[in-house]
């Protein structure tokens, strides 16, 4: 969840200053000013969710393997990896608009192998 921070906290005057003194924090969730505690389970759900999402990103792929786009506005687009990272988990590829080689970025499950 980007953007977001999960602390586990006993919710005090200080304690609460404290967090909300952190430069970058702009507010907490809920309705008024004063931050809702999350039940365990919904903190259970959102760290195995982020778990899933990071399994996800350890596709392997190869620059020059061949690649169709499956999903956003390039879906059905075919191309060749020119570049790879791993760390933002995108791909950049190359696909081929109005008979141009043209570079296009996408996560990697936007793509499968062919």
């Amino acid at each position: 969840m980007p953007g977001y921070v999960l602390v586990n906290m006993e919710l005090s005057d200080d304690s609460w200053q404290l967090v909300k003194g952190t430069p970058g924090v702009t507010g907490f969730v809920g309705a008024s000013n004063e931050p809702v505690p999350l039940t365990q389970a919904e903190v259970d759900r959102l760290l195995h969710k982020e778990v899933a999402v990071r399994e996800r990103t350890r596709a392997q792929f190869s620059i020059g393997e061949s690649v169709k786009v499956i999903s956003g506005p390039l879906s059905d687009f075919s191309g060749e990896i020119s570049e790879i990272n791993q760390d933002a988990a995108k791909l950049k590829v190359l696909v081929s608009i109005f008979g141009r080689e043209t570079p296009v970025e996408v996560n990697f499950d936007q793509v499968k192998k062919i």
